[in-house]
């Protein structure tokens, strides 16, 4: 099917990506926070900004989705 759609220009404003992150590579602060966990779930933006730092994929999503946003998996 060929059918074009106006999304609009507001279209993917409420995709959000969730991407793990090596805790050693986050601030000293975090990290002493984040203590015997290696890896955190962040939630964040089109524009790579991150919005939120989670425990976990699940919780991340469920953030997301609690906040009216459509969360995606990136690596």
């Amino acid at each position: 099917m060929d059918v074009k759609y106006d999304f609009g220009p507001d279209a993917g404003a409420r995709i959000v990506y969730v991407r793990p992150v090596a805790v050693a590579s986050l601030s000293p602060e975090v990290q002493a926070e984040a203590v015997g966990i290696a890896t955190l779930y962040a939630v964040c933006d089109a524009d790579g900004e991150q919005l939120a730092l989670v425990r976990d994929r699940k919780l991340a999503f469920a953030l997301a989705r609690q906040n009216d946003m459509a969360p995606v998996n990136a690596h």
